[in-house]
C-alpha cells in the first residue's frame, strides 16, 4: 500500500504537519510561531481554507473546516480538501505528514486521513520507469492519543481494500481475464480471511447457467463464477447478506457492438462491480467485523465471433426461466440474473446486486452518485442509503413500480432482456428482481465507477465505489445486532 496511517504521540522535524481547526475557533499549535499565526490568520480571514507556512526544515499547513458544512457534508469537504493538500504535499516531495487536531469530533482527523490516502493511489505497472512517477507521501500519521488504535488499523484496511479495488478495475483484459480475475479473488481471500470457491466452465455447464454461458459463447476464454463467503465464529446474523458482482472483464457489446469512441475503449472496466465485492469482503474479513455475507460474481468477457448469441435468440437460464435476448449490450443482466437465481439456496436476508449496468443510469445522475432501486422494506432501503450518504456515495431511488416489469414481456419466451427507450435502469432492475425470491436492492454504479477525468479523491479510471458504503452498512447492521 503507498500510504500508510499511522499514529504518534507528538511529530518530530522529519514530519510535516497539517493542522485542522474549526472556522471561528483560535488558531492553537505550538507549531506556529506568534508571527505565523497571525499570518494565518490574515489569510484565513481572506477566505483562504488552506495556508501553507515553509519552516525551512518542514511545512505547517493550517486547514480551517467552514462552519457552513454539517455532518457528511462536512466528513466530505474535509476528503476534498485533504485531496487538494495531496497536489502541495506531491508538490513539495514531502514523505511523511502528520495531522494535528485539539477538537473533540475525530471523525474530523479519520475523514482527512481518508482522502490524503485515497488521494495517494497510483496504478503504475505498465510503466516502464515507475519510479519518475511514484508520489513522495509516505506515511499518514495522526498526532496525540484520541483517535483510537483499532480506527487507524480499520481505516488502513479499508483504504487498501478501495486500492485492491481499483487496481483490478485498472487491469486491462489482456491480464485480466474471467480466470485471472478469480485468482486475484482467491489472493485476496488469502490475504485477508475469507474463502473463495470457484466453478469453472465445466461446473457452470452442469449447473446450467444459461446467461452465463450465452454471454460466454462469443469468447475464446472460459467463464468462472466465484463464490466468496466472510462467517467469522461470533456473526451476529442467523441469515446472510448476499453481494452479487457484475464481472465482464471486457463489454465489446457482443454482435450488439458498441461504438469504439468514448465507449468500448474504457470497456475494460465492466468488472467494476465485481471488484467492488471483492474489495468489501477484503475490508470485512481484514476487520474482522462480526457479520455473515456471502458474494457471488459471476465473469466473463463479451466478444462477437462466429459462435456468439445472437439477438432473437432463447436462452434457458439456470433457474428455467427462458428469456428473448433482442440485445447482446445488454449482457450483464444475463450473468447477474443466474447468480441472483443461485443465491436462492443461501435464503438471503437480503441480497444487493452492484454492477456497472445501464447507459440510463450514468446519463439520469452521472458521476454523482449510484442509482438504486429494490423491493426491500423502506426501513432497509433508507439503511443502504444512509451508509450512502455517511461515505459519500450517495443513492438516488428510482421508483420500482409493477408497470415496468410489463416492458420485458416478451412475445415468444417468458421475458425479454431489455425493456425498450424509455426507463432502461429500471427496467434491467426489473429483469433482475425476475430472478429473486427474497428481499432485492440494485445499485447500478454505470456513472461513477470508471471516470475520465479525476474527480477529487476518487481519481481518475477506477474509483473502488461499492466498497466504502457496503462497508459502512454491514458494520452498522453488526453493531446494531
Amino acid at each position: 500500500m503507498k500510504s500508510f496511517i499511522n499514529k504518534i504521540s507528538r511529530a518530530t522535524k522529519e514530519y510535516s504537519v497539517v493542522v485542522l481547526f474549526h472556522e471561528g475557533d483560535k488558531i492553537k499549535t505550538p507549531l506556529l510561531s506568534a508571527a505565523e499565526t497571525e499570518f494565518v490568520r490574515g489569510k484565513i480571514s481572506g477566505k483562504d481554507n488552506q495556508v501553507a507556512v515553509n519552516q525551512m526544515d518542514r511545512w505547517v499547513f493550517v486547514q480551517s473546516i467552514p462552519g457552513k458544512y454539517k455532518g457528511t457534508r462536512m466528513l466530505e469537504e474535509l476528503r476534498k480538501s485533504a485531496n487538494i493538500l495531496h497536489g502541495q504535499v506531491v508538490s513539495q516531495k514531502i514523505e511523511k505528514l502528520a495531522i494535528e487536531y485539539s477538537g473533540k469530533n475525530m471523525d474530523v482527523v479519520l475523514a482527512f486521513a481518508e482522502g490524503l490516502a485515497l488521494s495517494n493511489y497510483q496504478f503504475l505497472k505498465y510503466f516502464t520507469k515507475p519510479d519518475d512517477k511514484v508520489y513522495s507521501l509516505k506515511e499518514i500519521t495522526l498526532l496525540g492519543n484520541s483517535v483510537a488504535r483499532q480506527e487507524v488499523d480499520e481505516l488502513n484496511a479499508l483504504v487498501e481494500a478501495v486500492y485492491r479495488t481499483r487496481d483490478l478495475i485498472n487491469e486491462p483484459n489482456s491480464y485480466l481475464t474471467a480466470t485471472q480475475l478469480a485468482r486475484e479473488i482467491q489472493a485476496m481471500g488469502q490475504d485477508s480471511g475469507f474463502s473463495v470457491e470457484v466453478f469453472e466452465k465445466n461446473r457452470i455447464k452442469s449447473l446450467k447457467m444459461g446467461g452465463l454461458l450465452a454471454v460466454n459463447q462469443g469468447s475464446v476464454e472460459p467463464p468462472t463464477f466465484s463464490i466468496l463467503e466472510w462467517k467469522p465464529a461470533n456473526a451476529v446474523n442467523k441469515k446472510p447478506l448476499v453481494l452479487v458482482g457484475k464481472g465482464i472483464v471486457y463489454d465489446s457489446g457482443g454482435l450488439s457492438l458498441k461504438p469504439t469512441a468514448d465507449s468500448m475503449d474504457y470497456m475494460k472496466s465492466d468488472m467494476s462491480g465485481a471488484a467492488a465485492v471483492a474489495g468489501v469482503f477484503y475490508a470485512l474479513a481484514k476487520n474482522k467485523v462480526p457479520y455473515h455475507v456471502v458474494g457471488l460474481i459471476p465473469s466473463t468477457d463479451n466478444r462477437p465471433s462466429g459462435n456468439a448469441y445472437a439477438p432473437g435468440d432463447v436462452i434457458a437460464m439456470y433457474d428455467g426461466t427462458t428469456v428473448e435476448m433482442l440485445n447482446a449490450d445488454a449482457e450483464g443482466r444475463m450473468i447477474l440474473a443466474d447468480a441472483l437465481a443461485y443465491a436462492k439456496k443461501y435464503k438471503p436476508q437480503l441480497t444487493m446486486t452492484i454492477a456497472t449496468l445501464t447507459g440510463a443510469a450514468a446519463r439520469a445522475i452521472g458521476k454523482f452518485g449510484i442509482v438504486s432501486m429494490g423491493n426491500a422494506s423502506r426501513k432497509v432501503m433508507d439503511e443502504v442509503k444512509q451508509s450512502g450518504e455517511n461515505v459519500y456515495e450517495r443513492l438516488a431511488e428510482m421508483p420500482f413500480w409493477d408497470e415496468y416489469a410489463e416492458m420485458i414481456r416478451s412475445e415468444i419466451a417468458d421475458i425479454q432482456n431489455i425493456g425498450g427507450a424509455d426507463a432502461g435502469a429500471i427496467t434491467a432492475g426489473k429483469f433482475l428482481e425476475h430472478f429473486t425470491d427474497y428481499p432485492f436492492i440494485h445499485l447500478d454504479i454505470a456513472g461513477v465507477a470508471f471516470l475520465k477525468k479525476g474527480d477529487s479523491y476518487r481519481g481518475k479510471g477506477g474509483t473502488g465505489v461499492g466498497v466504502r458504503i457496503f462497508y459502512d452498512y454491514i458494520k452498522t447492521q453488526a453493531k446494531q445486532k
